[in-house]
């Protein structure tokens, strides 16, 4: 395992569940699945159809072995779970007074450990899409936004052991499960992919303004701090940004844009931090003038 309160790089890594029960799903459809992540990889599942929960990746396999219990605890537990929001499901559709139909209840909970040791959970549940109630572990109290979860509030709320036990499981026993997983998975998991990263750039016909294109791709792991910096300082006028999006292989690969005058193309450059380098990249947009749809490779891995 881990050293506690530390791992390599400065990335965040959580261990999240999802609980998703249906009333009247599709034909052929479970009414009540369980997806469990570990960072954005799925690594295991379990539905009512098969009433089992199975490793989704290889790496799991290991855990059998050291405890040959496990899968038999945890699809138990899965049960139970199922059990509990099929009951949810019915009062939560008394309360609100709703006749019988399609209707869902959610619950989500997980834990994070970020780079700098500090650590984050958090537990929720949900109904027809709504925020239902939400643990505060802070105030070891519950926040109900809807009127109908007023009850489940006042009752969770009087039972002082049990959100010092959901506390207590979010900053620890999910904490030493989350180191526990990484250890298996490390190979995956803790490993780093050097980003790629090439800009394509053009000239607008209308006013000679250059359009230039900055996409990051292959690495790994998630976190990622790409910006366009002008003399020195982040420059975020005429900047778009896309979305940090996962690629086939299980890297991922982001992209940025920025609009500038071509006669002041010397006071920009693009800079690129990633666990995976070993320091900031930092390169000057130089040359002769663009034309339309010309890249080229800025910087890959290290250099």
């Amino acid at each position: 395992l881990c050293p506690s309160g530390s791992l390599p790089g400065s990335s965040a890594h959580s261990l999240k569940y999802f609980f998703t029960s249906m009333s009247d799903p599709s034909q052929g459809l479970p009414h009540f699945v369980i997806p469990g992540y570990v960072d954005d990889q799925v690594f295991v599942y379990y539905n009512s159809n098969t009433r089992k929960i199975r490793p989704r990746v290889s790496w799991m396999e290991e855990v059998g072995k050291e405890d040959p219990q496990y899968w038999e605890t945890q699809t138990q537990r899965a049960r139970g779970s199922e059990e509990v929001f099929r009951a949810n499901l019915e009062i939560a559709r008394i309360r609100y007074n709703q006749s019988e139909g399609l209707h869902t209840c959610q619950g989500m909970y997980g834990c994070e450990l970020r780079g700098d040791g500090s650590k984050g959970g958090f537990m929720r549940f949900g109904y027809d899409g709504r925020t239902f109630i939400t643990f505060d572990k802070e105030t070891l109290t519950w926040v109900a936004p809807e009127p109908q979860a007023q009850i489940t509030k006042r009752k969770w709320d009087a039972d002082s052991g049990f959100n010092q036990g959901t506390k207590a499981y979010l900053e620890e026993e999910c904490i030493e499960w989350l180191k526990k997983y990484l250890s298996y998975g490390k190979e995956t998991l803790l490993r780093t992919e050097a980003p790629v990263v090439t800009v394509s750039s053009k000239t607008e016909a209308d006013d000679g303004m250059e359009t230039h294109v900055c996409r990051v791709d292959g690495f790994y792991p998630k976190e990622i701090e790409a910006s366009w910096r002008r003399d020195g300082e982040e420059w975020l006028q005429d900047t778009f940004r896309g979305f940090v999006a996962p690629n086939a292989d299980g890297t991922y690969h982001y992209w940025l844009s920025i609009r500038i005058d071509p006669q002041k193309r010397d006071r920009y450059r693009g800079q690129v931090e990633q666990d995976s380098l070993w320091k900031p990249v930092d390169k000057a947009l130089k040359g002769e003038r663009l034309q339309g749809g010309r890249g080229w490779a800025l910087f890959q891995g290290g250099g």
